[in-house]
């Protein structure tokens, strides 16, 4: 019986202890069993705080062990989520599908459902892509559906409204419509969502506008200004994509994930490598990773950073702290194969 349940009225069987004798006593005995002490602190987390470390492998244990003894929605939900952050959509789906079977009406686990479809057809042939995407049409509009003060449904279903062609079910308008329907929840983002549709009519001003408007709601937030970044590379100013990450980084990190992403933008467009190395090394080091950004996949960026440098000692160890974290993480399989030769 936990503590929560037992009456305040009843004795214990034994005799009290004063709260600094157990806990000397408590050190004693994980000093005797460091081992266990490890074990004991890797069982408090739960599967959520795993995903956020990036500590994908323990995830998945712990989430398959749960789902063949207590198999709920939310460790299905959770599962895919793993199965997400390694890109084995297949396994994914399946975890996702299963938790919608169990819980129907939830907002969140249509939500992971459509990002994992999403994922698989931007991998797919035509013909099969056009089917998947009619599938994450209809998963994003339930998570609206069920969830309709999710900003992050809205942001997830206008972004499918922009890209989608209008025989899946896509269409500008529709995206601008859920633009005005995020504003209340989430101005920045309702300005991101213009931003994007004005970029599809090629209206690179009023672009540029929308995405400085979104770094105003969002006090000068990091993402809005990765965001920027993002505009610039697409329209090819380079020197002000690296100038808005480095401003950027003075500012306040509102969303963690910001960091890999700037270290993977860096690295795609060749410039600024110590910048791109800091900022990796600046998300691994910190307390507040996110599952968006598993840290393995930082890992595996600076690896992909030492590789290009010629510093073939340092990748290997980035890449192995990568498969340490997500043993089946193939690029850090493959670049660790590729500097080991």
């Amino acid at each position: 019986m936990t503590g929560a349940n037992r009456s305040c009225h009843s004795e214990p069987a034994w005799p009290r202890e004063q709260p600094a004798f157990r806990s000397r006593r408590l050190v004693r005995f994980l000093i005797a069993f460091p081992f266990l002490s490890i074990s004991l602190a890797l069982a408090a987390q739960t599967p959520q705080d795993l995903l956020a470390a990036g500590r994908v492998d323990q995830a998945l244990q712990t989430l398959e062990q749960q789902v063949r003894t207590t198999p709920t929605a939310e460790a299905y939900n959770l599962l895919c989520r793993a199965h997400f952050e390694l890109g084995d959509w297949d396994a994914g789906i399946r975890a996702c599908e299963k938790a919608t079977s169990l819980a129907s009406n939830n907002g969140l686990y249509h939500l992971w459902l459509g990002r994992i479809y999403g994922e698989k057809a931007d991998r797919a042939g035509f013909l099969k892509a056009a089917g998947l995407a009619g599938k994450v049409r209809t998963e994003f509009e339930r998570a609206v559906e069920f969830s309709p003060t999710s900003w992050e449904a809205r942001t997830d279903l206008a972004e499918f409204y922009l890209e989608a062609p209008g025989m899946v079910g896509g269409g500008k308008d529709k995206a601008l419509a859920q633009a005005e329907l995020l504003a209340p929840l989430n101005p920045a983002m309702a300005h991101w969502v213009k931003a994007r549709v004005a970029e599809k009519n090629k209206d690179n001003s009023t672009a540029e506008k929308e995405y400085r408007a979104a770094i105003d709601a969002s006090k000068g937030g990091a993402r809005a200004w990765l965001n920027l970044a993002g505009f610039y590379r697409h329209t090819n100013r380079v020197d002000d994509m690296e100038q808005a990450l480095h401003t950027m980084e003075s500012r306040p990190i509102d969303h963690p994930a910001t960091l890999v992403d700037a270290t993977g933008m860096l690295l795609r467009t060749g410039r600024d490598t110590p910048m791109a190395i800091r900022l990796a090394r600046r998300y691994i080091a910190s307390s507040n990773t996110v599952e968006e950004a598993p840290v393995f996949k930082a890992h595996n960026l600076l690896g992909e950073l030492f590789e290009k440098q010629g510093d073939r000692s340092s990748a290997a160890e980035e890449y192995r702290a990568a498969l340490a974290l997500a043993h089946t993480f193939r690029p850090a399989q493959e670049g660790l194969k590729r500097v080991s030769r």
